[in-house]
């Protein structure tokens, strides 16, 4: 989707957003994990008061071997942070459920529709499993992705791996839902896929049960890789849409 294209949804209320913004999880240097929201690889990270004021509750889940440390976010001014960052051979995943309905229309007909956004951050490529109902998990070696899709692998699905730079390379998940990339940069990369599920359903709301026409999910993996090429520089951020 294009920059102006985005604008457009917004000014319309993010009203179609599947596709156009994702989330990830962010790590900065000797800080807590901090969940962001826009488009990675255009240097646009969503404010509030603005498109970040959409999300109800994101939470997010800290994957140690020592169990599992569940927890709410909280909200700033350029996105959620965390209690807690991962360390050596530990992830963290995050989403929110209850992100509120979006109208539609297919075959003239009025529908309403779920973004169900996700985002991982892993410190290695060991292998993990999928706790994200669309989770792109480590497959065991470095630049090695593992697609799932409520549990089981998801073949033939397109997925991006994006620098901040703008710099992507696109894949396609084989029949284990197995994508590969390699590294060649130093830094930060996230991965992205998405999928629509057009399964009516129905969900807890703030006000009752809500009824859905289909969900639009978009995941991402946070990876900071040490080795490699200096990496590109990232351009201007790009404004916040109010």
């Amino acid at each position: 989707m294009t920059r102006l294209s985005i604008a457009v949804v917004a000014l319309l209320g993010l009203t179609a957003p599947a596709n156009a913004h994702q989330i990830w999880i962010e790590q900065p240097d000797g800080q807590n994990a901090v969940i962001r929201f826009g488009e990675f690889g255009d240097n646009l990270r969503e404010a509030s008061p603005g498109l970040l004021d959409k999300f109800v509750k994101p939470a997010a889940t800290l994957v140690s071997a020592k169990g599992e440390q569940a927890a709410e976010a909280t909200k700033t001014a350029t996105g959620f942070t965390l209690p807690f960052k991962a360390g050596d051979g530990e992830a963290i995943v995050a989403d929110d459920p209850l992100y509120p309905l979006y109208p539609g229309k297919e075959n003239g007909k009025e529908t309403a529709n779920w973004y169900h956004p996700s985002a991982r951050l892993i410190t290695g490529f060991t292998e993990q499993q999928p706790k994200l109902p669309l989770d792109l998990v480590p497959a065991g070696e470095p630049g090695r992705f593992k697609l799932f899709f409520k549990g089981q692998p998801k073949a033939k699905t397109k997925v991006s791996l994006v620098t901040q730079s703008g710099w992507t390379k696109e894949g396609y998940t084989d029949e284990q839902g197995v994508v590969g990339f390699d590294l060649p940069w130093k830094g930060t990369y996230v991965a992205e896929a998405s999928l629509t599920d057009r399964s009516p359903g129905e969900r807890p709301g703030a006000k009752g049960p809500e009824r859905y026409d289909a969900v639009s999910y978009a995941t991402t993996v946070t990876y900071v890789h040490g080795d490699g090429l200096a990496p590109l520089p990232a351009g201007p951020a790009a404004a916040p849409h109010q």
